[in-house]
């Protein structure tokens, strides 16, 4: 069955909120501090600068990346449309004025043109429902010169290593038993949300950047999450260290023209 946009939103919706209680204990999503949250805010202050700036972060979700910006000195808006979600992040920012909390659409968050210097996603564009369009309302909301930076990957499509690395997962689940810890995303429910997308069968930058120069971005830059990776390993089990070589993941910045 083919839902239509509003039935796929809502889907989706309900996906989300659905794991908020959960959503810090699946491997990945928890950003520990230690080498990880050092790594993480490597990558964000190399593509988005020293200096601290105004930033609309989409699909803030539980507050995670929030955690990063807020430590590098930005204002952030964060917003999210599971207002579950949103609860999560609220209590872990209780009483921070750096953050503003908004339930609002990452397609369309219907804030003030040039409003923001930087906007930083992770692991959104895949869920796109209608990509041209938030990536052209994303230019929008950009002042002249400011920046947009995604961390994302092709979650359709296991490289030839997250071949071998899936096998020895299971391999390890037949042994020790399912991993507490990792609910497998529900993912029945996962996969029916995928088949609906237009990234379902795979975000990759070769689609991305042209679509994104379409809705008037430049200068993009494709940099590598291995070092992530790496920093995420040093302290995971066997199972999630294997679970960092399943699939392509990447960082994207580029630049409203100044």
């Amino acid at each position: 069955m083919t839902l239509n946009n509003y039935a796929l939103k809502e889907e989706i919706r309900a996906y989300w909120s659905r794991r908020s209680e959960t959503f810090d204990r699946a491997f990945g999503h928890h950003i520990p501090e230690g080498p990880e949250f050092d790594a993480w805010a490597g990558a964000i202050r190399e593509h988005l600068g020293p200096e601290p700036r105004r930033v609309l972060e989409l699909a803030c979700g539980t507050g995670e990346v929030t955690r990063l910006l807020v430590s590098l000195g930005h204002e952030v808006t964060a917003l999210d449309f599971s207002e579950a979600m949103l609860a999560v992040a609220r209590r872990k920012h209780a009483g921070n004025a750096q953050v503003r909390f908004l339930l609002a659409d990452a397609e369309n968050p219907m804030e003030p043109e040039g409003s923001y210097d930087a906007i930083v996603c992770r692991h959104l564009v895949w869920t796109l429902t209608e990509p041209a369009g938030a990536f052209a309302e994303w230019h929008r909301l950009l002042r002249p010169g400011g920046r947009l930076l995604v961390f994302d990957g092709n979650w359709a499509q296991p490289t030839a290593v997250g071949r071998m690395a899936s096998f020895a997962i299971a391999q390890l689940d037949r042994v020790l038993g399912a991993d507490p810890y990792y609910d497998g995303a529900l993912s029945d429910r996962h996969a029916a949300i995928m088949q609906q997308l237009p990234f379902g069968a795979g975000l990759t930058t070769d689609v991305l950047v042209p679509m994104l120069a379409e809705a008037g971005f430049r200068d993009v830059v494709i940099a590598s999450h291995r070092p992530i990776a790496a920093a995420q390993r040093r302290r995971a089990t066997w199972r999630n260290r294997l679970r960092t070589f399943v699939y392509r993941r990447f960082i994207l910045s580029c630049r409203r023209d100044a």
